[in-house]
């Protein structure tokens, strides 16, 4: 079995799983505004993120010998470590759940700023929840001005929202019409949509990034109609999802460290690549049943589908299949990096809304054309990722593995 033991390898781990975790997110939003079903992205999506954890259980999770205290991960399954296993299943369903919340999240508030707000709370609730559960391992002097660098983030990640909004709606405005009543009279779009999928290379030809043409045109194509919502109304969704991330890192912490002493005497902890087997089980199951009720039974305006049409929807698949490696490998990096780092300073994943923000504004050309005052915000938001990323990195501490 592969373990990380020293802080470098952990932190190098951490980095680059920040780099997966803000690409997985633009790779699922891709296909949306191209028409695909949000259903038909998900339940891809999810199929391939547990063949990832399968993956690498049985590779990482079986190289070599195990330790004294950390089995294989085939040892572990013969085990009587229910408990455990049990906390790393609600942490998957806590980490799906949010996930598919997101997924109309993003449509609603936008890619970038759903991101921020969701990271924020998992840094602000779950760092400090992970603090305490790792026995106060890491530097507090580093560990909470990091947090606060993220807090500090959000609000101006709220302040860029609303600066945003304000030039998408002059843009808009420029056109003459009534932007929210058009969108909904595009057939072309309806009628694909109506058969449950959409084809990537019939995409229209999209005006010049950040003109009024552009937005409309992404609006009209899309699967998920967005426009006209309350903002209101797409915070509430983000925070909630916000409250189910937070969960998944600390139960993922207790699953691998049993500070509740959950276990009987003698159950070795389950060791990462367990866990994470687990993790994804359950996410895989809420996931799939929950999104093939929404094919027949959809919200969010999103017209309904079949199994059948899921099945014929091929079109712009491999980005969702790309999307499910790239939060697959960034949750496995997170926890091994974790285990070896202590899972506060392995939060510092979730500044991965910087990869994310620089992917949104090159694929869907967000931020372009904006205001002087949305670039400066855009500007202050990022550096302070950099530097939030920075301070909690310093603040790792080092967990004796063995």
């Amino acid at each position: 079995m592969y373990i990380v033991e020293n802080k470098g390898g952990a932190i190098a781990l951490i980095l680059f799983a920040i780099l997966c975790g803000g690409s997985f997110a633009p790779a699922m939003s891709f296909m949306e505004r191209r028409g695909r079903l949000p259903q038909h992205i998900y339940l891809d999506y999810s199929i391939a993120n547990f063949l990832v954890a399968v993956l690498i259980a049985f590779t990482f999770g079986q190289i070599g010998p195990g330790k004294v205290g950390m089995p294989n991960f085939f040892t572990q399954l013969s085990q009587d470590n229910w408990p455990s296993v049990l906390v790393a299943m609600a942490g998957g369903l806590a980490l799906s759940l949010g996930n598919m919340i997101c997924q109309y999240a993003w449509a609603f508030v936008g890619l970038s700023l759903v991101n921020i707000i969701v990271c924020c709370m998992i840094v602000d609730l779950g760092t400090t929840v992970n603090y305490f559960l790792d026995g106060r391992i890491n530097r507090a002097e580093f560990l909470f001005p990091g947090v606060a660098c993220f807090m500090v983030a959000v609000v101006l990640s709220s302040i860029l929202h609303s600066s945003n909004a304000k030039d998408k709606k002059e843009k808009l405005s420029s056109l003459g019409v009534d932007f929210n009543l058009e969108i909904s009279k595009d057939s072309d779009a309806e009628e694909e949509q109506k058969n449950g999928c959409c084809d990537e290379n019939t995409a229209p030809n999209l005006a010049k990034p950040g003109t009024a043409e552009f937005l409309a045109q992404i609006e009209k194509r899309r699967s998920i109609k967005a426009a006209g919502t309350s903002t209101t109304r797409g915070l509430a969704v983000v925070l909630f999802a916000g409250l189910c991330f937070f969960v998944f890192s600390p139960a993922f912490n207790l699953a691998t460290n049993d500070q509740w002493h959950l276990l009987k005497k003698g159950v070795p902890h389950l060791v990462v690549y367990t866990a994470f087997f687990y993790f994804y089980l359950s996410g895989f199951v809420i996931a799939v049943c929950v999104n093939i009720w929404l094919l027949y039974r959809p919200i969010a305006s999103v017209p309904a589908s079949t199994m059948e049409a899921y099945l014929r929807d091929w079109n712009g698949r491999h980005w969702a299949l790309l999307s499910s490696l790239l939060c697959g490998f960034c949750n496995d990096f997170q926890f091994m990096g974790g285990q070896a780092a202590v899972f506060a300073t392995a939060d510092a994943v979730m500044a991965s809304p910087l990869i994310c923000t620089i992917w949104d504004i090159i694929l869907f050309g967000e931020y372009r054309r904006s205001s002087r005052k949305t670039y400066f915000l855009l500007t202050s938001m990022l550096t302070l990722f950099v530097i939030a990323i920075g301070v909690l990195l310093a603040s790792a501490g080092h967990r004796k593995t063995a």
